[in-house]
């Protein structure tokens, strides 16, 4: 806000008999007759000196208006270590305090473009014993830095720094970054107000503006995003599970360059723990603000996982950071460590809407709750997608899922209707009337699985009419529906979506065993989170707390018993890859693989299959559980 104490109209100096002309103003009003500061508060990519674009306004700041800066926690030089003397690994929190704006340096051109620039409109009347001092007041003095640009390139604004008479003839350009992401609203909402004071030093009054600032919210990819890269770990040595997921790994090379990506896949080979879940340890999101022509300047943010016994989510340190990446934290750690519900798995993004005069631009993140133990993924994780302003996460039901993660009944599938998308959830009923009319039509003897098994992992033995009969497994998946039904209905009501806009894609689940049967749930390596007693320490919460009785101490959870064809990966448009299903063969035909194929093509998906049951499928997780995507960034989240 513009406060003029006083105003200076001399527009020439007469010296010695000479009258001194000033040189025109880079404007083509009058010069001003105080200090005027501004920002690219129109997001056009540029500040407006000349005229009123970056004035009006710029003391308020909303999603459509108001100038954004960048926190700039890229590493654009690559000069941050994961390691100390000896090559010893860093410690997560050393591993977490590099970054670009961890010094008082601009490093290189790449660098300068996270700046968000200000500029001070010239001031060409002032005398030679002017001065002007710039700074960020309040709350956000703590998490920016300001910069000014001089003839030796860009200088730290220290609190002694003043801006010269010359300079402020010229007009100053300056340049702001955050040093944080938001972490907490309650702590730091994000605003930034930079000040100008200018001292005319003729005896004069001190004339100020400010600027209102917002620093750019860290957003989370939705399904309209183009996939662009895809991420995968890619274990060694040489067992028969390591070939077998380098096997997943070449295949998935094949079917995301026929979905027309080209860029390589990102492999991480540093989880000697052999971490294979690469959807779990991190979730990929974004930083933007307008640029050079209005186009968005910004970085990708890796947001690892918040499970302190999680070593492979350094990943997003060692591996991502770098040029236009940056890698974010939370406080890792909590009462109930390594918790399932803390993967990122549990984490997705319903793409852009509105409804009953609420808008999502950006989309809104969804996250499984534990409700009948009354667990939340970790506090300090929702606080800080909730205080980003734009995505604020809504909770569904998981409690009856073995893992718990939202990605195992429900994704958003782009589509070709006014809303641009459509709900895709699993379904259990349609699921088992498969089994039934395959029955029915006297194919009840058939096996349930068509995979013939390996050295390593039999092939299951029950058949249609067995499992059927398994009250157990019938319970399971009625139960299953029930609670997909209800988180559907939650959907719908939050986002409008109407019945004619979901796709149900055919699903079964069961708890883990199989009576009378063969089935049985032993994976090598389980998808429960960092730590294999997970889903124990859920059920001893649930005894503590003495929730519901038994019930809440020993809840009935389910996994997918056929592979999850809604737990796939939506590489395009109108791409998707799905787990390969190993369902019934029936006439020379997998009965679920015609079903799910039928299904996602009347959803105007062209849908390809990936082999993940001895990698994946047994470990309680599917193709999109061990795979994460980097979408395009290249469209405002400012603007729909």
């Amino acid at each position: 806000m513009r406060k003029t104490l006083a105003v200076r109209t001399v527009l020439a100096i007469t010296l010695a008999g000479a009258t001194l002309v000033p040189a025109a103003p880079a404007f083509a009003d009058d010069p001003p007759a105080g200090a005027d500061l501004r920002a690219d508060v129109d997001r056009d990519g540029s500040v407006d000196v000349a005229g009123d674009t970056d004035n009006a306004g710029e003391d308020g700041w909303n999603t459509a208006r108001g100038a954004v800066f960048l926190p700039n926690i890229d590493d654009d030089t690559k000069r941050c270590k994961s390691t100390g003397p000896g090559g010893r690994r860093l410690s997560d929190a050393k591993l977490a305090k590099c970054n670009d704006a961890a010094d008082t340096k601009v490093n290189g051109t790449a660098d300068a473009a996270d700046l968000a620039r200000l500029r001070t409109v010239a001031m060409s009347a002032l005398g030679d014993g002017a001065t002007g001092i710039v700074k960020v007041t309040g709350a956000g003095a703590k998490y920016t830095r300001l910069f000014v640009k001089r003839a030796g390139g860009w200088t730290v604004v220290k609190p002694t720094t003043r801006l010269s008479a010359g300079e402020l003839r010229d007009g100053v350009e300056l340049g702001i970054e955050g040093k944080d992401v938001v972490r907490d609203k309650a702590v730091w909402d994000g605003t930034a107000v930079v000040s100008l004071k200018v001292s005319p030093g003729d005896g004069g009054a001190a004339t100020t503006d400010s600027v209102t600032l917002h620093a750019a919210p860290l957003l989370t990819h939705h399904h309209l995003q183009q996939t662009q890269r895809v991420l995968v770990t890619e274990l060694r040595g040489n067992s028969g599970y390591e070939r077998t997921q380098r096997k997943f790994v070449k295949t998935l090379e094949r079917r995301v360059a026929q979905a027309g990506i080209s860029t390589p896949l990102v492999k991480f080979k540093n989880s000697a723990e052999g971490d294979i879940w690469a959807q779990d340890f991190l979730e990929p999101g974004y930083l933007t603000m307008a640029g050079p022509g209005g186009t968005p300047q910004g970085m990708r943010v890796m947001i690892r996982s918040a499970q302190p016994d999680r070593p492979a989510g350094r990943e997003v340190f060692e591996t991502l950071r770098g040029r236009d990446v940056g890698a974010v934290q939370v406080k890792l750690g909590r009462g109930l460590q390594g918790s399932t519900l803390d993967s990122m798995g549990n984490l997705e993004t319903i793409p852009p809407y509105e409804h009953n005069g609420r808008s999502y631009p950006a989309g809104r993140i969804i996250m499984g709750e534990q409700k009948n133990v009354h667990l939340k993924p970790v506090k300090a994780m929702r606080t800080m997608l909730a205080s980003q302003g734009m995505q604020n996460p809504l909770l569904l039901d998981t409690s009856w899922l073995h893992v718990g993660h939202v990605d195992e009944f429900v994704q958003f599938l782009p589509a070709d209707t006014p809303r641009g998308w459509r709900i895709a959830v699993a379904d259990p009923d349609a699921g088992l009337r498969l089994l039934k009319d395959a029955k029915a039509a006297g194919h009840g003897s058939a096996k349930m699985f068509s995979f013939k098994g390996t050295a390593d992992t039999p092939a299951p033995r029950e058949t249609i009419n067995q499992v059927l009969a398994n009250r157990e497994i019938v319970a399971d998946n009625a139960l299953a529906a029930r609670r997909i039904a209800a988180n559907l209905k939650t959907l719908k009501g939050e986002t409008g979506v109407t019945d004619a806009e979901v796709v149900r894609v055919p699903a079964l689940f069961t708890r883990g065993s199989f009576e009378g049967g063969d089935l049985t749930r032993t994976p090598r390596l389980t998808r429960l989170g960092a730590s294999a007693g997970a889903l124990d320490a859920v059920r001893e919460y649930g005894q503590q707390r003495n929730l519901r009785g038994a019930a809440a101490a020993a809840p009935v959870m389910t996994s997918a018993y056929i592979p999850g064809a809604v737990n796939g990966v939506v590489l395009g448009k109108d791409r998707y890859l799905a787990p390969k299903q190993w369902g019934p063969v029936i006439g020379g035909k997998d009965i679920f693989t015609e079903a799910v194929n039928s299904v996602y093509r009347s959803a105007g998906m062209r849908i390809s299959y990936i082999d993940d049951y001895e990698t994946y499928h047994l470990g309680m997780g599917e193709v999109h559980c061990g795979t994460n995507t980097l979408r395009d960034i290249s469209s405002p989240w400012w603007k729909r």
